[in-house]
């Protein structure tokens, strides 16, 4: 057991280790014994077949339809194909939408969260309600993460996080991911090990017998900077300014053929704009200008001021985006307060954005 482990989890079990090699995807524990002991070279050979089938067909083939402004209500019971239980063919570089939502509840839209596909690799950036079964939802494996990459802690960007903690376990997750956040980010993951200390120890030393240790993380709590690098794939973390959180980050996805910025929750930034200069897609939160008005609640007098201060409007977001020019501009995290998409993009193009627009959908690729 690692230092940074709860001592609620860790007394009386140093001797459980995870250096064993990870299971495929979402494998039900009664299943695994025979998989451990199968031959690997049959599952090499179907994930190059697998692998062959997907270049056939291409990343155009898993676009999604372009904006039609004539859509009224957002996100009307649409959602898009799953990919087809596999990552990404080599070189490429997908964006899904995991979740779109906001803390406001909605069934069409799950807490925040994107994945980029690079290849076999899959790196997730936050981690909101639901965001386990949505990976599965998107053929993506839960329990074989390139990285967790945090923007901030606000509830709604990490409610699913422990749920990915132990589910990717129960999955077959056997070592380590590593996961990079704010400060905080060690603090929080070890409160939420302890709190589920006895879930732990039941699933380790009970008739389920999950791989002891499975469930741990290596935390980094990072700077602005370059977080990750390897393998031709560059993240870079840069701060947003988010309202009155000490520490909230956007990242720059550097990878073979594409760049994919990840603006977080913040306000209109010149760090975002410069992060997305030229970028082939810029995924940004926004809302719409129009609709703000104070609310029938108590403290609802205060909602113009705090989404000036902790979010973007689409004017702002309209003008940034015609500096910075990204190929497209994907929309998610959008706060309606009864807006349109059709109204969005509106105010967007208004302010001098004439490039591709996405209003983003949980499970669309991009």
């Amino acid at each position: 057991m690692d230092e940074d482990t709860p001592r609620a989890v860790r007394d009386g079990r140093a001797r459980f280790r995870a250096t064993s090699p990870e299971e495929p995807a979402f494998v039900p524990a009664a299943e695994r014994p025979a998989m451990r002991r199968g031959d690997g070279r049959v599952r090499a050979a179907a994930a190059l077949a697998l692998t062959l089938a997907l270049g056939s067909v291409g990343v155009g083939a898993v676009r999604p339809r372009a904006h039609d402004p004539s859509r009224g209500d957002p996100g009307a019971g649409r959602r898009p194909r799953a990919l087809a239980g596999v990552v990404a063919p080599p070189e490429s570089v997908l964006v899904v939408l995991l979740g779109t939502g906001t803390p406001a509840p909605d069934p069409r839209r799950e807490g925040p969260a994107t994945a980029v596909v690079v290849g076999d690799r899959v790196f997730l950036f936050d981690a909101g309600v639901n965001v386990t079964r949505q990976l599965r939802g998107a053929g993506l494996p839960a329990n074989r993460l390139a990285g967790v990459f945090f923007t901030h802690l606000h509830s709604d960007h990490t409610l699913g996080y422990p749920d990915l903690l132990i589910t990717s376990w129960i999955a077959g997750r056997r070592a380590p991911f590593r996961v990079y956040g704010p400060h905080g980010t060690r603090r929080m993951t070890d409160l939420l090990l302890a709190a589920y200390s006895e879930d732990l120890e039941l699933r380790t030393r009970g008739l389920e017998r999950e791989w002891p240790g499975g469930y741990r993380v290596t935390v980094s709590e990072i700077a602005p900077g370059v977080v990750y690098d390897s393998a031709g794939v560059r993240i870079t973390a840069f701060a947003v300014p988010h309202g009155s959180w000490r520490e909230a980050f956007g990242y720059r996805v550097d990878a073979p053929g594409r760049s994919v910025v990840i603006s977080g929750d913040t306000r209109a930034s010149d760090a975002v704009e410069r992060a997305a200069h030229g970028a082939d897609v810029l995924v940004h939160e926004t809302y719409p200008a129009a609709r703000l008005a104070p609310e029938q609640r108590p403290g609802g007098d205060l909602w113009p001021r705090y989404m000036k201060a902790f979010h973007t409007s689409d004017a702002e977001l309209g003008a940034l985006a015609a500096r910075a020019e990204p190929k497209l501009l994907l929309l998610t995290h959008v706060v309606w307060m009864g807006g349109t998409e059709d109204e969005l993009v509106r105010g967007i193009r208004a302010a001098g954005f004439t490039g591709r627009i996405e209003v983003g959908h949980d499970l669309g690729r991009y």
